[in-house]
């Protein structure tokens, strides 16, 4: 009897991705916990690290130094990674709203979302500032300022508002990349409400004072801000202090949906939470870090202890998963705070002592290296040996293996397997059959009408199912869109891993709405379907789809024509290289997310003028252009260098990562030249999932149909062309 995976039975969803649920994710992945579907919700696909955020601002770190990659935390935790942002959170309902996604039902909830620094009473902050946190928003524009100041297009002019800790260490690391940017001095100012500079003694009050000296830092204290203008800050009085960027650092706020949830709050909007990390009143919510008010024992909002609050929230969430009682957390009474002093230098305080240095800077840069490190370098698990014996073959096919077979179209069954099998099947010579095997879809005569219908499916290769909904929504149009037919019903085929009936009903919800919207905007609609449970989630769809004229095939491209894709290819490299953490995030996500993009516009500005058409998916951009080639009796050539790649999918190919049918595509469609060599060659023959259209084009056309496609958001390009000659491919 075959083995299923055990059953689902309870969601655990963390809503963000700060430094506790990070830290969680990886102690789940170490030991996950059978039986739980572990949800990670996070507005980008990483997360920056705050203890380096005043070297990044310095210089001394790159971004990707930055970040943890949550798309690759999420792969080693077995979690589904959701990419939006938390909008609500109904503690009695059991669900989480999410922005462009819709509800995440949970039965065990943890809230790590933390705190922003923006200032929206002074005039003029939403349109001319930006708070120091959230992070990912204040790094990102710090980026382009310094590029710009760079580039000679806006002066090297600062204003940092508030002189706390954080203030002075974002106007010392400000000054510092300044100077290295212009080569020379650069304004840097600090304005403070209060009469000094913020130490928890005066001897780091005193060396932060000469800190911000050494660096030429005015220093405006007693001084409120009026309004922020886009030339710079004005103080009460009217005195204007000239920036071209200016950064809030004064207070610690909670974000305003918080506040407005029926949750426990205090005054200033931060949720309270007993010794165990428990929202108060909820046995089944927690939350941590620095949006949260541990009320036993009140902290300051300071990463230390959301690094350490993430042993106690980890043991406690399991605990209410598997009956348990939780335990209290005592945070410590002291902590030592480390102190960046803009160049490679460093202060640090604890007990009442301060001592500042270089060999200080060192000491943290080690022990920020080291807190990376835990996400940079995830444990890889060993696939399990193969049983002994074997029956004769099984060594062979998986020979050379050492992945997961891949997700998506990366898993079809090769082209010559399908196309032989097709072949063999009797022809009843029906009259309302109007094509046979071989094209995008089947035409259909009915009544006085024609029909074109297809199916498709994929294997996840995502654990958010809303998101595999909306791709295979996308990907099964693709063959109607590509025949010039408008999308008029579809016939949903869902297999779901063992899970609880509530589990079930929360899934199939998700994948219907995420479907049915992609269905809707595409002109038609969800009738009906199937479903049933198997070995993991996979998504098809059966599609109807109405012609008014005369279907676009793969046959009809002349000699001349050239070829216009639609869609950069490399889908099947980087989904193959994220199964083993080895792709990055920001990539993964940009991909899915372009991959999620209905095509109905671009095929609608194609129809008119295609000779031939197809959408490009599992047998690879090679695969397909040699389909038109073969069905309209003309040779293609490829002009590889032309052909746009997703960020990420050349460096990929160039590690030696490949899709599980990429030996099949390349061997079912050879292609001869120079171009066909090393990594780019490489991707001709990668499995596209949801891949952009193919088009044969009057060459005289061409180029306007470009720049209409681009013009629509498409990233649009002319490939190659269609030549006299024997059904084959080049690439010169």
């Amino acid at each position: 009897m075959m083995e299923m995976p055990l059953p689902l039975t309870r969601d655990l969803v963390l809503v963000g991705g700060g430094h506790t649920h990070a830290l969680v994710a990886r102690m789940w992945g170490m030991k996950p916990l059978a039986g739980t579907r572990l949800t990670l919700i996070n507005p980008a696909p990483t997360a920056p690290y705050s203890g380096m955020l005043p070297g990044h601002i310095a210089g001394h770190y790159s971004r990707e130094e930055l970040d943890i990659d949550l798309v690759k935390l999420a792969r080693f935790a077995g979690a589904r990674l959701v990419l939006g942002k938390a909008t609500a959170i109904d503690p009695v309902a059991k669900v989480v709203t999410v922005e462009g996604h819709g509800e995440i039902g949970y039965d065990v909830a943890s809230i790590n979302v933390g705190i922003h620094t923006e200032m929206p009473a002074i005039p003029g902050f939403a349109e001319h500032a930006v708070g120091a946190k959230p992070l990912d928003t204040y790094t990102r524009h710090w980026r382009a300022f310094l590029a710009s100041v760079r580039a000679g297009e806006v002066a090297p002019e600062v204003v940092v508002i508030g002189a706390g800790v954080a203030g002075v260490e974002l106007a010392l690391a400000s000054a510092h990349a300044l100077r290295k940017a212009v080569g020379g001095a650069a304004r840097v100012a600090i304005v403070e409400a209060g009469g000094q500079i913020s130490g928890r003694n005066p001897e780091t009050t005193r060396r932060l004072h000469a800190a911000l000296l050494d660096h030429d830092i005015d220093m405006h204290l007693n001084a409120t801000v009026e309004r922020i203008e886009e030339d710079g800050v004005v103080l009460a009085g009217g005195r204007k202090l000239r920036a071209r960027f200016v950064v809030g650092t004064a207070g610690a706020l909670a974000h305003g949906w918080i506040a407005s949830q029926p949750l426990p709050l205090t005054e200033d909007g931060f949720i309270k939470v007993d010794g165990a990390l428990r929202v108060e009143g909820h046995w089944d919510l927690f939350a941590a870090g620095d949006c949260a008010h541990l009320t036993r024992a009140p902290r300051p909002k300071a990463g230390v202890f959301a690094v350490r609050e993430a042993p106690v929230l980890a043991r406690n969430l399991r605990a209410v998963l598997t009956g348990g009682a939780p335990r209290n957390w005592r945070p410590q009474r002291d902590y030592l705070k480390l102190i960046s002093l803009g160049g490679k230098s460093a202060l640090a305080e604890k007990w009442g002592l301060t001592v500042s240095g270089p060999l200080l800077w060192r000491w943290k840069d080690r022990i920020d290296r080291r807190f990376m490190a835990m996400f940079q370098d995830l444990p890889q698990m060993a696939p399990p040996p193969l049983p002994k014996p074997v029956t004769l073959g099984v060594a062979e096919e998986l020979a050379g293996e050492n992945k997961p077979l891949c997700a998506g179209c990366g898993s079809k069954v090769g082209p010559g397997t399908l196309s032989e099998a097709l072949t063999a099947l009797p022809r009843p010579g029906r009259a309302d059959v109007l094509t046979g095997p071989g094209d995008d879809a089947a035409v259909l005569a009915v009544g006085g009408a024609r029909l074109v219908l297809t199916t498709d499916h994929l294997r996840a290769f995502t654990e958010d199912p809303a998101l595999l909904a909306r791709i295979a929504a996308v990907h099964a149009l693709g063959d109607v869109w590509a025949m010039g037919a408008r999308p008029q019903a579809a016939l949903a085929s869902v297999i779901l891993p063992r899970m609880a009936q509530a589990l079930q009903a929360r899934t199939i919800e998700e994948v219907m709405r995420a479907a049915g919207a992609v269905f809707a905007e595409a002109g038609a609609e969800i009738v009906g379907g199937h479903s049933t449970m198997g070995a993991e989630l996979t998504l098809g769809f059966t599609i109807t789809g109405l012609l008014d004229g005369a279907p676009i095939t793969n046959a009809g491209a002349r000699p001349g024509d050239v070829a216009l894709l639609t869609r950069p290819i490399g889908t099947g490299t980087i989904l193959a290289a994220e199964m083993l953490g080895k792709a990055d995030g920001r990539h993964v996500a940009a991909m899915l997310d372009a991959m999620a993009r209905p095509q109905g516009d671009a095929a609608a500005l194609l129809a008119p003028e295609a000779r031939a058409m197809t959408d490009v998916t599992g047998f690879g951009l090679a695969g397909h252009m040699l389909a038109i080639c073969k069905a309209s009796n003309v040779a293609g050539e490829i002009d590889v260098a032309a052909v746009p790649l997703y960020p990420g999918a050349l460096e990929l190919a160039e590690a030696g990562h490949r899709s599980s049918i990429f030996p099949a595509n390349r061997s079912a469609a050879p292609v001869s030249g120079a171009g066909a060599e090393g990594a780019r060659g490489a991707l001709l023959h990668d499995p596209q999932t949801a891949g952009g259209f193919l088009a044969a084009v009057d060459a005289a056309r061409a180029e306007a149909l470009v720049a209409a496609l681009r013009d629509a958001g498409h990233e649009a390009a002319i490939v190659g062309r269609f030549i006299e000659g024997a059904p084959g491919l080049t690439a010169p």
